[in-house]
């Protein structure tokens, strides 16, 4: 491993690059997204289930031995989803496990990797004439597009089709954007860059009713959601329109789950969760806003906020790609999903995330 000195100091500076990515709701939301830093054989990589946000006040990081991790992806071996397998014990003073898309880190070239949720790029991404789109915006760059794959091994897989291209960016479908370099520093300015590159213009949102609201929400298990950005995905009628297209990208599912709930004409909460046959973890009341789950996790409150931010970026009357229901099923029927999301609901217990 290279001189302590160096390499920490690297890693204390991306651990700064990380707290800044996660303090902005525009680039990426409570445990989504992910950072890393290659040191020698050995990677280092966001916890799962934890928040970039916290990258200087917690012990996130988590060191990964590299060569087995991507001999697993080559060889396509099972064990390549199980990446807390090819931890470095001895280093690993937090006890918890990488991030779920650590294999995409690995088969990444660069020393740093940069994997964020930015709501414009997911804007684009969402697209099914993706590649028009950003095409004039990044070009000079090296970027490939690559089409949705379930984050973990089938994403690392997808990417690694590009590994002989060397791309410094990726845009992933229905998911996000990964920017790489070999500096910390480098790879923060090319996030910038791709950021300012890809920037849309938001729909000016529409004044949310909260009296109503807290109508619809007294004697129910429902609350306001803990951003008042997140009701424009109700208040505004072209994301209201787009929202009822399905889920566009991972953690909407994981998080709020399948779909977008809208109340119909007339509806209180009653009335919607008797219709469902289940309490949805929210609800989008048209003209009005929204209302959260009482016990929604604060991962969930990031994701209604995410919805509206990428929805108003999206033209009423762009072609989308919303995710199938075996896409679906692929994310919630899935060990790594299931412990992310089960750290998350102790998170919210202990009114720590």
């Amino acid at each position: 491993m290279p001189e302590a000195a160096g390499w920490q100091a690297e890693l204390e500076q991306l651990k700064a690059v990380s707290a800044r990515i996660g303090g902005d709701p525009l680039l990426t939301q409570g445990a989504g997204g992910n950072t890393s830093l290659k040191v020698g054989g050995t990677l280092w990589i966001k916890a799962s289930g934890t928040w970039l946000a916290h990258a200087l006040e917690r012990d996130i990081m988590v060191p990964v031995e590299m060569a087995p991790l991507i001999a697993a992806v080559e060889a396509i071996d099972p064990a390549a989803e199980q990446a807390h397998q090819f931890i470095v014990s001895a280093l690993n003073s937090s006890g918890l496990r990488p991030s779920i898309e650590t294999t995409v880190h690995a088969l990444m070239p660069q020393r740093v990797v940069l994997h964020v949720h930015c709501v414009d790029t997911i804007a684009h991404a969402v697209r099914s004439d993706c590649v028009e789109q950003v095409g004039p915006r990044l070009d000079g760059l090296n970027w490939a597009y690559v089409p949705y794959a379930r984050p973990g091994l089938p994403l690392a897989l997808a990417i690694s089709e590009h590994r002989g291209q060397r791309p410094d960016v990726l845009i992933l479908a229905n998911h996000g954007l990964v920017v790489a370099a070999d500096t910390v520093a480098g790879a923060e300015a090319l996030l910038e860059d791709v950021k300012a590159r890809l920037k849309i213009p938001a729909r000016e949102a529409r004044s949310f009713g909260s009296e109503k609201l807290a109508q619809l929400a007294s004697g129910n298990d429902y609350r306001l959601p803990q951003s008042d950005a997140a009701h424009a995905a109700a208040t505004d009628p072209a994301s209201l329109n787009l929202a009822a297209k399905g889920s566009l990208y991972p953690d909407h599912v994981i998080f709020l789950g399948t779909g977008s709930v809208t109340a119909r004409d007339g509806e209180d909460v009653a009335a919607v969760v008797t219709r469902l046959g289940t309490s949805p973890v929210s609800i989008l009341f048209p003209g009005t806003g929204v209302l959260m789950r009482t016990d929604a996790t604060p991962g969930a409150d990031v994701m209604a906020r995410c919805l509206a931010d990428v929805l108003s970026r999206i033209p009423e009357n762009a072609p989308m790609r919303a995710l199938t229901a075996e896409e679906h099923l692929q994310l919630t029927d899935w060990d790594a999903e299931k412990y992310r999301q089960d750290l998350a609901r102790k998170a919210a217990a202990r009114k720590i995330a």
